[in-house]
């Protein structure tokens, strides 16, 4: 018993003096966020709310490195051309990690060899909205105008796979309609287009749209969570409106390069828990329409492969793919 513990401590001492200097170097440099979307999107706006607390929980400098195009993989390809040494990290959503492996023939990475999995943050509600201009203020109205006129009525998302993608296509297929689907690079222009009239509807992340929607820009339709939002508690969720059985896995989570040392990793999960945990960061997470997620690497890795599975179902029998 004594020798077995001797070599267990012996195992341990080795791969802390190995993961030394890593950990070493990556306190004593920056820490690079690297985010799918441009300024503005939801993922930018949830990395700059996490970007000062993680900092001071780090003790080193945290910037964020908008990196948009290609629903992620611009953003991955520059992810997987840093070190695994803590210095770069990137902030993405389940579309980036549970959706891209089922809609691209040759995707360039694979989110469960490819990435050395952190830590999750917060997983988010989505809303379904339609412009102004368009006189639609119900679900209801929507799915005549789009049964009466096939394909007339449009959507707009962050990209062809999205889940603001996706989301709507279930919509879509669950209430008989057939749309025209109009892909953006990132939520932010797909939802400035709606407002300007040039698109007539979209499924968006809560908390990025609720300041159009208190702005009157937009009109809220439905939820899509189990129950109604406390942020709009006069809006019915897309059960309550009709459409039962369409749900959308919302959540973020930090991955880094594949290859991180287990420290760095441990570091960083504990970093990124501390500051989630923080009255300050959940108050300002559940501001934003979103909620907290404080769990291990491996929980969240776990949670993306069960999307992955569920998800990709949904996208192969609809026949959505990326070229």
């Amino acid at each position: 018993m004594t020798s077995q513990i001797t070599r267990r401590r012996a195992g341990a001492l080795l791969t802390a003096l190995a993961a030394a200097p890593a950990l070493a170097q990556e306190s004593a440099q920056p820490l690079r966020v690297i985010i799918p979307q441009p300024p503005g999107g939801a993922t930018d706006i949830l990395a700059r709310l996490l970007i000062e607390p993680l900092s001071r929980e780090l003790g080193r400098p945290v910037v964020v490195e908008n990196r948009p195009g290609a629903n992620g993989i611009v953003s991955i390809n520059a992810l997987k051309a840093s070190r695994p040494d803590g210095s770069a990290v990137l902030l993405g959503g389940v579309s980036i990690f549970s959706f891209n492996p089922n809609l691209y023939p040759n995707l360039p990475y694979d989110p469960w060899r490819d990435f050395s999995w952190i830590a999750p943050i917060a997983d988010t509600p989505f809303v379904m909205v339609a412009g102004r201009r368009t006189g639609i203020t119900t679900l209801a109205q929507f799915i005549e105008r789009a049964r009466a006129e096939p394909e007339r009525v449009t959507f707009g998302s962050a990209g062809i796979g999205n889940s603001t993608h996706v989301a709507m296509e279930m919509i879509a297929e669950r209430a008989g309609i057939r749309l025209t689907h109009v892909p953006f690079a990132g939520s932010a222009p797909a939802i400035t287009s709606i407002i300007a009239g040039d698109t007539d509807s979209m499924v968006n992340p809560l908390g990025s749209t609720l300041p159009m929607i208190r702005s009157g820009g937009v009109v809220p339709l439905a939820t899509l969570g189990r129950e109604r939002s406390p942020a709009l508690p006069e809006v019915p969720t897309l059960r309550e409106a009709g459409l039962a059985d369409v749900t959308m896995p919302g959540w973020y989570a930090f991955v880094g390069p594949a290859g991180m040392p287990a420290p760095v990793v441990e570091r960083l999960n504990l970093a990124v828990r501390a500051v989630v945990d923080s009255p300050a960061v959940t108050q300002r997470l559940r501001e934003a329409v979103l909620e907290p997620v404080s769990t291990s690497a491996a929980a969240i890795q776990e949670r993306a492969r069960a999307d992955s599975d569920t998800i990709g179902t949904f996208i192969r029998r609809r026949g959505i793919k990326v070229e």
